[in-house]
């Protein structure tokens, strides 16, 4: 018995032509799979359709038609973003407006997102974020240990006052001999 053997379409054969998809489809099923892997923002969506070939009429129309039913919702995801990032990473207020705005996030539902923010407990997450890290760096000169603390909280957002603050208040008598001379070399590194 002679083996089967199956052929490719001809290019351009009846059997070779595929039904045009939807775009509309297509769109609203690019949606669906982003949004079963994790809330998005409008903005990030909307670009991963535009770069999977969805025409913006298209995109928009769909996107529109997720934030009718609630499926796409920026102030909540706005709030959610928040909460995680301060919680988990000790994120301050300054670098989460930046990551809001980075995501398409109107400055409205930014603010809105934000003003939730007590300042003593951003102040008190500095001091967790400092104390847990100065545990690692019991051996360390203190103008090392004073350097790299505030290095940490302020890339996490901290201004360079707050993070010197913070950091000084934690280690208190550690860092002592520091003083004034490693505020004027933190002054002159911050430059």
């Amino acid at each position: 018995m002679a083996p089967i053997v199956r052929r490719e379409p001809t290019p351009g054969s009846p059997a070779d032509r595929q039904p045009e998809a939807d775009p509309e489809q297509v769109a609203r099923t690019i949606l669906l799979r982003r949004l079963t892997a994790a809330p998005r923002s409008r903005s990030d969506l909307r670009g991963d359709l535009l770069k999977r070939g969805i025409p913006e009429d298209v995109a928009d129309r769909a996107l529109d038609r997720f934030v009718e039913v609630g499926l796409i919702d920026d102030a909540s995801y706005s709030r959610m973003w928040v909460e995680s990032r301060q919680r988990t990473r000790g994120v301050a207020t300054s670098a989460l407006r930046q990551e809001l705005r980075r995501k398409g996030i109107e400055d409205v539902l930014v603010e809105a997102a934000l003003s939730g923010i007590d300042p003593d407990s951003e102040r008190e997450r500095a001091r967790q974020l400092v104390r847990v890290k100065a545990r690692t760096m019991s051996r360390l000169d203190p103008q090392v240990r004073v350097r790299r603390l505030v290095g940490m909280l302020q890339r996490r957002g901290y201004s360079g006052a707050v993070a010197y603050g913070v950091v000084l208040e934690v280690l208190g008598d550690d860092v002592a001999e520091v003083g004034v001379a490693g505020a004027e070399s933190f002054a002159q590194a911050g430059e």
